[in-house]
């Protein structure tokens, strides 16, 4: 169980808790979203400086960098179930434009879904809508775009097909503020995580299992990958899983035309119960 399960979910997952999603609204009202990307960029640029950087140094400053980071913006790798979970949390969901494809000059496909659990009552949506608040109205909102559960849900699937690890993020954290459907080439995160060795995200609360008896050895797993976690056997003419490097996100799973992929609490698999 990763490390915000103890410290935000009681023990449990914590992006399931719906706590999260509302915990201290009104100061967050209040506060207007106070979150400096500037800040964030520095501290991996800094991070990332400290990979060249002599062991005593890197130990001594990257633990301080990464506590800051945890703190301001950082996300977990989610599965389709999960993801489904946490729908039935929020009651509110809105499609916005990528930040990481923005800045990658990619086309933009919506990928990133904003989600919330807005206050009921007249009172509480009289705050809400005030001028400036920061929050689903006022400034900053004319790229939203309000979508249903269940119309995301069929879009996750979807992704799923297209290759994209689905993940939970923080802005202040523990505040969830939403979900991003990511891949390795396009997505700042994984980039930063996967192929730099700089951790901004968590693997998923799950770790993926292969049975070599259904594999037909057609490799449509692999192809979607995004971890460089599914090898080939050229010998058995099957696929394989190296669960050290499997974040859990259940994409190969969805591609697998045999249904001889299943997920499995990471808890449960000692090989990578505390590989995070």
């Amino acid at each position: 169980m990763c490390e915000y399960c103890h410290k935000h979910g009681e023990g449990k997952k914590w992006y399931l808790q719906a706590k999260n999603y509302s915990q201290d609204l009104q100061s967050d009202l209040q506060r207007r979203w106070v979150f400096d990307m500037n800040i964030l960029g520095k501290d991996m640029k800094r991070w990332e400086e400290l990979k060249k950087a002599p062991f005593f140094v890197r130990a001594l400053q990257e633990p301080h960098i990464a506590e800051r980071v945890r703190n301001m913006h950082f996300g977990q790798v989610l599965p389709i179930e999960d993801v489904e979970q946490v729908f039935g949390i929020v009651n509110n969901v809105v499609r916005l434009p990528c930040v990481c494809r923005k800045t990658r000059n990619v086309k933009e496909q919506r990928y990133c879904y904003g989600v919330s659990v807005l206050p009921q009552g007249e009172e509480a949506q009289k705050m809400i809508r005030q001028e400036a608040s920061g929050f689903i109205s006022g400034i900053e909102t004319s790229d939203l775009e309000k979508v249903s559960k269940e119309e995301a849900l069929e879009s996750f699937r979807q992704y799923e097909k297209e290759g994209l690890c689905h993940s939970v993020w923080t802005q202040l954290t523990p505040f969830i503020v939403g979900i991003c459907n990511c891949d390795r080439s396009d997505c700042g995160a994984m980039q930063a995580t996967v192929v730099k060795g700089t951790p901004i995200m968590f693997r998923a609360e799950y770790v993926a299992e292969l049975n070599p008896e259904l594999c037909n050895g057609c490799r449509a797993c692999m192809r979607v990958c995004q971890f460089g976690a599914i090898g080939y056997s050229a010998g058995n003419k099957k696929a394989f899983i190296d669960i050290g490097r499997c974040y859990g996100c259940g994409v190969c799973r969805a591609n697998c035309t045999k249904d001889a992929i299943h997920l499995h609490d990471r808890a449960s698999v000692p090989a990578v119960a505390n590989l995070w």
